[in-house]
């Protein structure tokens, strides 16, 4: 049983590293969209806040849907559809369409994939969800490290509707293959897990599941802001042309980023299991907040504009390791999925800030400075919550429910 369950987390990983590429790479793509569509940078960010938003939004049905179609095929057609998203984006002649294909269908196909698998891995690692969720959340977060140079070569020997085709017609193999492979667990291991908890209904009622949302929807704003925008801050800053060892500073800067993306999130995911959750969030968060003021004031010097982008996603990432992990922890496994994907909206929320309108912000002010003050000052924000305010709340609901 126990190579049965690796085998899970394998083809689970792959699936999601398969499915990363249009949101980790969005931005190598964004000067060419600019320059072909003649569009501002906050009109631009709309798609990539649309592929979020769409991606959170409909976590929730696929946490329904889940319940009534086997994992397998509900992640198969999710991958497809991810793929057919940047074939079909390659073909796009306006803005509008670019909404629709890259944002609208891309935030569709990812999130049957994203939200399918974390739910299916923590089913497979009952006694260790914080390492599962973390572990599937790193395949995301890693999966665009190895795309994000050939993306980058491929953009410069030729054009962006041509990288568009050939990598969604690769995701959408690779990620069809991985899903095939996917089962749901025996019903020995569902049964020791102890499928018990509070109904959708019940948690979307408690305010403690809102501090929830409120926390994670101000920390996915900061991550998604760097994600999101990082080829133009590179740009303004004058590092964009610059090389580190040989290598151009920006897809070294994301391939470096990637690996401490999908790093933080077992790793966070695995310690919150031992130190307690809110204590993990805390310092994660500060973690974050210190990476984003030192970066900013050495931006300008291509090393340290590298390794601190790192250091942010090493304190940014665990939230999708970290947050559902606390809320199955806290209300149980009985709407496990559904529960997660109310939960995941956050991030909607979070691109629409991280996206145009810290776009437009910038825009406004013709600084970077204003828009990473106000990510600074949520990061501390939450991390004063986890310590100060979720854990006490979070210990006197699990006395009175437990």
């Amino acid at each position: 049983m126990s190579n049965v369950k690796w085998r899970q987390m394998a083809a689970g990983l792959i699936c999601m590293a398969s499915i990363s590429s249009p949101q980790y790479v969005w931005t190598l793509f964004t000067p060419a969209l600019r320059h072909d569509f003649g569009v501002t940078a906050p009109a631009l960010q709309v798609t990539f806040s649309i592929l979020i938003v769409l991606q959170t939004l409909f976590s929730p049905v696929q946490g329904w849907i889940a319940r009534h179609v086997h994992p397998r095929l509900l992640i198969m057609s999710g991958v497809l559809v991810t793929g057919l998203s940047w074939v079909l984006a390659a073909q796009a002649s306006s803005l509008g369409m670019l909404y629709v294909t890259y944002g609208g269908l891309g935030g569709i196909g990812t999130g049957i994939v994203y939200v399918g698998v974390v739910v299916l891995l923590m089913q497979w690692f009952p006694q260790n969800r914080g390492m599962a969720a973390g572990a599937a959340a790193a395949g995301y977060g890693m999966g665009a490290m190895l795309t994000t140079f050939p993306i980058a070569h491929l953009l410069a020997a030729s054009d962006w509707r041509h990288t568009l085709e050939v990598f969604g017609l690769a995701m959408a193999a690779v990620g069809m293959i991985a899903a095939s492979q996917l089962k749901l667990p025996p019903a020995t291991i569902l049964d020791d897990s102890g499928q018990t908890g509070l109904p959708t209904a019940q948690v979307i009622r408690t305010p403690l599941f809102w501090l929830m949302f409120f926390m994670m929807a101000t920390m996915a704003t900061s991550g998604l802001m760097v994600t999101s925008q990082l080829a133009q801050i590179a740009a303004d800053f004058g590092v964009a042309q610059l090389t580190v060892a040989g290598m151009a500073a920006l897809p070294l800067a994301m391939t470096l980023d990637r690996v401490a993306n999908g790093l933080t999130r077992p790793l966070f995911g695995w310690v919150s299991d031992r130190l307690g959750r809110e204590n993990t969030m805390a310092f994660a968060f500060t973690l974050e907040a210190i990476a984003l003021g030192c970066w900013l004031s050495l931006v300008h010097h291509p090393v340290a504009f590298v390794l601190l982008s790192g250091v942010i996603f090493l304190g940014w990432g665990e939230i999708f390791s970290l947050f559902p992990a606390t809320l199955t922890d806290t209300f149980g496994t009985r709407d496990a999925s559904r529960n997660y994907g109310l939960l995941y909206i956050a991030q909607g929320v979070g691109a629409v800030f991280g996206g145009p309108l810290a776009a437009w912000m910038h825009q406004a002010g013709g600084s970077w400075y204003p828009v990473f003050a106000c990510a600074i000052g949520g990061d501390l924000l939450t991390a004063l919550l986890a310590y100060a305010v979720l854990r006490p709340m979070r210990a006197r609901f699990m006395h009175t429910h437990g």
